[in-house]
Parts: C-alpha cells; sequence; structure tokens
C-alpha cells in the first residue's frame, strides 16, 4: 500500500475522531441547554396551568352569578336573606348584561315574573291559534252549524211553551258552546304534552304556575271570540235580549265564568290521557254533558229520573240563568235549583274550580315522576 495513502487514511481517522469528539461535547452541550430549556418550559407550563385553573374558577363563579341572577330574583324572603349575591367583575359578561326585572322587593319580583311568563305562553297559544286555520274555522262553524242544525231542523218540531223556539234554544246554545269548550283546551294540552313542549317549558327558568294560567287566559279570549260570533248570528236569526244592558253583560259574564271554571276540567284531563287520539274521545263525556240539559227541552218534559239529572247539570244553571237575565222564556219546574239558578250559576263554576284546579297543578307537577 502506498505510504501516503495509509496517513491520509489516519488522518480521516484522527479527523473522524475529532469530529465525533466535538460533536459528542456539543451534543452533550446542547442538550444540557435543552434540559434547562425543558426545565423553564415545564415551569412556564405549570404557571400557564395555574392561571387557567384561576381562570376557569373565576369563570365558573361568572357563570354562576349569571345563572343564578332568575334563581335569586324568585327565591323566596329566606334565599334573600341569607346574604348578598356575589358580584361579577367590571368587565365581565353577567356585569355588561341589562337587569330583566325593575328592582322590586322578592314577592313583587315573583308576582312580576308569573305575570310576564303568563304573557309569554298567551302569545305562544295565540299565534298558534292565528297559524293554524283549521281550528279558528272549527271554533267559528261550530256554533254557525248548531243555530242552522237545532234552531232551524229540529225547532219546527219543539214545543216548549214558547212563542219562538229560538228565544229559548239560543241562549242555551250559548251555554252548550261555551261547555263543549273544555273539548279544545284538553286536545291543545294532550298535542303540547306529546310533542315535548310541556318538558321543553319545564326545564325552563320560568314561573311553574305560567303553563297553567297562560293556557287559561288563551281560552278565556278563545270563549270572548266564540260568544261574539254567536251573538252576531243570533242577532241575524232574530234573537234578542229583552234584559237590560247591565243584565246582558252579567248574563255574558256568567258564560265566560262557565267557561273560565271548565278549563280547569280540560287541563286536568288533557294531561291525564296518553295522546291527543285520545284526547278526541273525549267527545263521548262532552255531548252528555251538554246535550242532557235544558239547553233545547225542559226537564220537566224528560222522563223523572232522567229530567233530575238534566236539572242538577252545571249547563242547565247557567242557561235558565242567562235566559233569565236576557228576558227569554225560562222553564219552570217548580224545582228548588230551578227557582235558585241565578245562585246555582255562580256556585257551580266555583265548585268545578275548586275541585280541577288543584287536580289539574299536581298532575301537571307529576309529569316528570
Amino acid at each position: 500500500m502506498n505510504p501516503h495513502t495509509r496517513a491520509s487514511s489516519t488522518g480521516n481517522t484522527d479527523t473522524r475522531a475529532d469530529t465525533g469528539t466535538s460533536a459528542g461535547t456539543g451534543t452533550g452541550a446542547d442538550r444540557g441547554a435543552d434540559t434547562g430549556a425543558d426545565a423553564d418550559t415545564g415551569g412556564n407550563r405549570a404557571m400557564a396551568t395555574s392561571a387557567g385553573t384561576s381562570t376557569s374558577t373565576d369563570a365558573t363563579t361568572t357563570g354562576a352569578t349569571t345563572t343564578g341572577t332568575r334563581t335569586a330574583e324568585t327565591a323566596g324572603p329566606a334565599a334573600a336573606a341569607s346574604g348578598p349575591a356575589p358580584t361579577s367583575a367590571p368587565g365581565s359578561a353577567a356585569a355588561s348584561a341589562p337587569t330583566p326585572a325593575p328592582d322590586l322587593a322578592v314577592p313583587e319580583r315573583r308576582i312580576y315574573w308569573a305575570i310576564a311568563d303568563c304573557l309569554v305562553i298567551v302569545r305562544n297559544e295565540l299565534t298558534h291559534l292565528v297559524r293554524q286555520p283549521a281550528n279558528i274555522a272549527w271554533q267559528l262553524g261550530f256554533p254557525i252549524v248548531s243555530v242552522l242544525l237545532f234552531v232551524y231542523v229540529f225547532g219546527s218540531a219543539m214545543d216548549v211553551g214558547a212563542d219562538d223556539y229560538k228565544d229559548y234554544a239560543l241562549p242555551g246554545m250559548f251555554a252548550m258552546t261555551m261547555a263543549f269548550g273544555f273539548m279544545n283546551t284538553a286536545m291543545m294540552v294532550a298535542i303540547n304534552k306529546e310533542k315535548g313542549v310541556m318538558d321543553r317549558f319545564r326545564s325552563m327558568p320560568m314561573a311553574p304556575s305560567a303553563v297553567v294560567s297562560g293556557r287559561g287566559v288563551s281560552d278565556v279570549i278563545s270563549a270572548c271570540l266564540d260568544l261574539v260570533v254567536l251573538a252576531l248570528i243570533a242577532l241575524a236569526v232574530g234573537w234578542r235580549s229583552d234584559g237590560s244592558l247591565p243584565a246582558t253583560l252579567a248574563a255574558f259574564g256568567l258564560l265566560i265564568l262557565l267557561r273560565f271554571a271548565l278549563i280547569w276540567m280540560g287541563v286536568f284531563l288533557g294531561l291525564l290521557v296518553p295522546n291527543q287520539e285520545a284526547a278526541g274521545n273525549l267527545f263521548a263525556l262532552a255531548f252528555p254533558f251538554g246535550m242532557i240539559s235544558s239547553v233545547f227541552t225542559p226537564p220537566s218534559m224528560m222522563p223523572g229520573w232522567l229530567g233530575a239529572v238534566a236539572m242538577w247539570n252545571p249547563v242547565s244553571s247557567t242557561a235558565n240563568a242567562i235566559r233569565e237575565l236576557f228576558g227569554n222564556p225560562v222553564p219552570t219546574g217548580g224545582s228548588w235549583i230551578e227557582q235558585h239558578a241565578l245562585l246555582m250559576a255562580v256556585v257551580w263554576p266555583l265548585i268545578v274550580t275548586a275541585v280541577f284546579l288543584p287536580l289539574a297543578v299536581r298532575r301537571y307537577q307529576r309529569l316528570s315522576r
């Protein structure tokens, strides 16, 4: 082998050795620096973790304060006496959010939110009524068909001792229309329950009474619309009220009172039935309730046992009371309840409300159980 070649090879070997030594030394230094950098990075990470924990704690506190705003406003005096609620930082979202209710005492806040939530439910129900023309057509068409059917088809064969049958039948039809209204209430409640609307309302921060009270107010508004349409039809076919203006207004007030009382029966039945198909079968209950009464014929002209049932029907008391106030023919059977129709037209709705309002509230509270 050439001596110069060996020297070159040896030089390369030395060079590799020097290079390896230098690289090893440099790598060790770099590793030491990297280790220090990792230590610094670990410290920074620890600081960031601590800062993140503190930020999360602050955010949780802010969220709890924001969420508790409505609860604190609707809480009772015991919650108010437990101490002031934690305040949010000036720049937080809770501090910049507008206050939804005026600065009122705790009982006044609860009344405020109960009324406000009730009005929201009323607006929701009336919006659904406007957007579903079929329901409006049914509610307005039923009185028209009833007048044409019972006054002009069956009226010619009816002899109740009055000069004109429509003077006897139309006040009774006013009462029957109010009595049948509980079916609409039960149907709408069953639909809302089946579609999950009730569960959605229960999960929202709203007054528990708003769902039931909103349903009642919207049904009263709908009943007033039904009465206006029915009264206009009655006037068009020749019916007149011979009573004074205060007596006439009192008669319509008794009709609204009957409808208001039957709302709670409709709410209870709507919460009781499993679905809207079962709610439609309630017509089997509503039909005898409205027909076995003094709406179309005096109870004295019925068989004894059936006449007794008809006389003690709340619909009969309201029908006889408004006939008296309107100055129209009144059935005279000589029974105590017929002679005190005005009194019973007030007592019956109060009894129905006292029975079915607690049942409806209790059934509503037990929906999720």
